[in-house]
């Protein structure tokens, strides 16, 4: 597997409207919560937003400005009020086969081997078992869990658990993989650890990439882009282009072309919103 180097865009908040090379596109993007008892939420409003093929974009902002909704609505798991979606030129009406999920758990059956895991999607699609039995057993070999395929989930450590679950969202060869916090649960060293492996994984496999995060420093290391949301109804505050080189490594997080950035994004917040 290969992956064509992502380059480095000018990105306004309005590229929706005019990149035709979007692999993801998102344009008016509006979503409301309707309760029976209390006044409409609005969550995300006027969402404008095209991703290329290939990239790595990050989504930050406060809790509950719409960040994990966005995602669930490009997942095709959450509808949407007003706006349209596509990914890889198919409208977002529902789940894709052309989608990876990674959850904020790994919430891998217990029940079942890594590798029975793994292969979840592929039985649910109906797939060819023996042909994506073979991806999977790949995939475990990348991700180092290779030797770990017919454990179960309580033999393995949290960032193991996580890294079944990255191979389960690629196993049916998606074109996008999205991830909702995957590391939020992990410690310090651990999550650090697992950026670095997520890096690895989207450089071998070539996939777009869209992680909802919390922390400023991780979308930054992570991405090419970054995009910030506002205080709920979730806005497009900004579209910041992280033009550090690739490849890179933990040393970068402490550099001080890092840190431009993250000072940069955490000027959209205030100090009781931002969690690194």
């Amino acid at each position: 597997m290969s992956l064509r180097a992502p380059g480095r865009q000018t990105s306004p908040a309005t590229a929706a409207e005019t990149d035709t090379d979007a692999w993801i596109r998102v344009a008016g993007l509006d979503k409301t919560y309707k309760a029976r008892r209390s006044e409409p939420t609005v969550a995300l409003q006027g969402i404008d937003l095209s991703v290329r093929r290939g990239e790595f974009v990050s989504v930050v902002g406060p809790s509950g400005c719409g960040k994990t909704t966005m995602l669930k609505i490009l997942a095709g798991l959450v509808s949407r009020t007003a706006g349209d979606v596509q990914i890889a030129g198919n409208d977002v009406n529902g789940p894709l086969p052309e989608i990876g999920m990674v959850f904020q758990a790994a919430t891998l059956l217990p029940w079942r081997t890594v590798r029975q895991n793994v292969l979840v999607p592929v039985e649910v699609q109906g797939l060819d078992k023996e042909k994506y039995g073979a991806r999977a057993d790949e995939l475990l070999e990348m991700v180092g869990l290779g030797e770990f395929a017919d454990s179960y989930p309580y033999e393995l450590s949290g960032g193991m658990q996580q890294r079944a679950g990255i191979c389960r969202a690629l196993v049916h060869d998606p074109a996008v993989l999205l991830m909702d916090e995957p590391f939020g649960a992990l410690d310090a060293m651990t999550r650090e650890y697992m950026n670095v492996e997520l890096l690895r994984i989207w450089q071998q496999s070539g996939k777009t990439v869209v992680l909802v995060t919390h922390s400023i420093p991780e979308a930054v290391f992570l991405s090419d882009r970054v995009v910030v949301l506002s205080a709920r109804p979730g806005r497009i505050a900004e579209i910041v282009d992280v033009e550090l080189d690739r490849p890179r490594d933990l040393s970068v997080m402490a550099s001080d072309r890092a840190g431009v950035y993250v000072e940069r994004i955490r000027r959209h917040f205030n100090a009781t919103s931002v969690i690194d």
